[in-house]
């Protein structure tokens, strides 16, 4: 079945792309939460415009890449986002995001796949995030993930910040393996005793009944 996703989602696609996937992965997950549309022909046109409109605000030679270059460079790619007290975002910036905002800023057109970024931003904070614009020619975007309403607090105070978030991810990660321990024990427990209880106990004779002595053979001299 054919969808055109509505997040970037792990595995199966990004944001925009016409994918195919599971009947059932779409009726039962994709399309109740949103993440996904019907790949309906007239919004996949639609979309197939967009691209094509896009794509002529992107690098399409050596030359071009250079100065796109210095123009993204120049520029601070700012994302507003809702955000815990220790700096955790809810939700998360995505590839996706950042070729939206780009072209939204600056409107040039990066290939999200290109950019250099192995997992989505989490966190507020600075980060550069190199792209490659055309072969042999790459820029790096300066992207600052703010808190909605408010301005990046210090770099010292994001360190310490980062520090919090490190130990609280730390021991929730340590809680969980103490529980995942305990459950394996107790499992374990559970099988042992069940073992136990189907294993039939030693047979014990009867009452009253001892054993027999062994019969000794004495041999008598006969005058």
């Amino acid at each position: 079945m054919q969808v055109i996703l509505r997040e970037d989602i792990e595995k199966v696609g990004l944001r925009g792309e016409v994918v195919d996937v599971a009947a059932g992965f779409a009726r039962n997950y994709l399309l109740p939460r949103r993440l996904a549309e019907p790949a309906a022909p007239g919004r996949v046109a639609e979309l197939e415009k967009l691209a094509a409109s896009r794509s002529q605000h992107e690098a399409q030679s050596f030359e071009q890449a250079q100065q796109l270059v210095q123009k993204l460079e120049d520029a601070e790619i700012r994302f507003d986002v809702q955000a815990g007290e220790t700096g955790t975002l809810f939700g998360s910036v995505t590839a996706t995001d950042i070729a939206d905002r780009v072209w939204e800023s600056q409107r040039v057109r990066i290939d999200r796949r290109k950019l250099d970024l192995p997992e989505s931003i989490k966190r507020i904070g600075r980060y550069e995030v190199p792209v490659e614009l055309f072969a042999d020619v790459t820029a790096t975007l300066r992207l600052a993930v703010v808190p909605e309403g408010g301005e990046l607090p210090p770099e010292e105070e994001l360190q310490a910040l980062d520090q919090v978030a490190a130990q609280e991810e730390a021991a929730a990660a340590a809680e969980a393996e103490e529980a995942r321990a305990a459950e394996e024990a107790a499992t374990e427990a559970a099988v042992a005793e069940a073992q136990a209880e189907e294993q039939p106990a030693d047979e014990e004779p009867p009452a009253g009944d001892t054993p027999a002595e062994p019969a000794t053979e004495t041999q008598t001299n006969e005058n």
